[in-house]
């Protein structure tokens, strides 16, 4: 919390709301505290399961501000309920495309099927020049774009087919996130735990 509205402040910006992309297993949202202490709605795809957004957006609906509308794309893979956001020629693609690969499909729901269809039939229509902006980059990179995705990531890119992405995610060996247990909870109430 303290860390999001630093930059906030240290922009000048005026924070309207909160857009959720997904229910995160690997640290506890600051969504719950930050509506607390400033007032503004949080936002979350209408499918993943959280109690107590202020405002569930279905696939397609449009969040205006101002002069500025902002797409909601249901890309469920990662998780069941993941979210991506389009506007002005950017997408905010939380975990569901990286920087060179995609979120992991073996856990909350995840399906390797639905993600590679909702990257490839949801994501890849943009144009080329559409800069993606995903959560996270292992890294240190901050954006990409469409373009870029097609053609390099080695998960989805055309020269993938959706058996070999539903194989490789198959035969990936990985670690048991160390605070699911924690976080998964948390998050599923907007960041809210017992402990505020």
């Amino acid at each position: 919390m303290d860390r999001d509205l630093d930059a906030i402040e240290k922009l000048d910006l005026n924070l309207l709301g909160i857009l959720e992309t997904h229910v995160h297993a690997d640290h506890i949202t600051a969504a719950y505290k930050i509506r607390k202490k400033t007032g503004v709605l949080i936002y979350y795809g209408s499918e993943s399961g959280v109690d107590g957004a202020d405002v569930l957006l279905k696939d397609g609906d449009v969040i205006q501000v101002g002069q500025f509308d902002i797409k909601t794309i249901h890309t469920p893979g990662h998780t069941s309920g993941c979210v991506c956001y389009y506007t002005c020629g950017m997408l905010f693609t939380g975990d569901t495309l990286f920087i060179g690969g995609t979120g992991r499909t073996d856990f909350q729901g995840g399906s390797a099927g639905l993600l590679y269809d909702n990257v490839v039939k949801k994501l890849f229509c943009y144009p080329d020049n559409t800069i993606v902006y995903p959560a996270h980059d292992y890294s240190g990179k901050a954006l990409s774009t469409i373009g870029e995705e097609k053609k390099w990531n080695p998960n989805v890119g055309v020269k993938i087919t959706k058996s070999e992405f539903i194989e490789n995610e198959k035969n990936k060996s990985r670690s048991y996130p160390k605070k699911i247990d924690i976080a998964v909870p948390a998050n599923m109430k907007c960041g809210q735990t017992s402990t505020f």
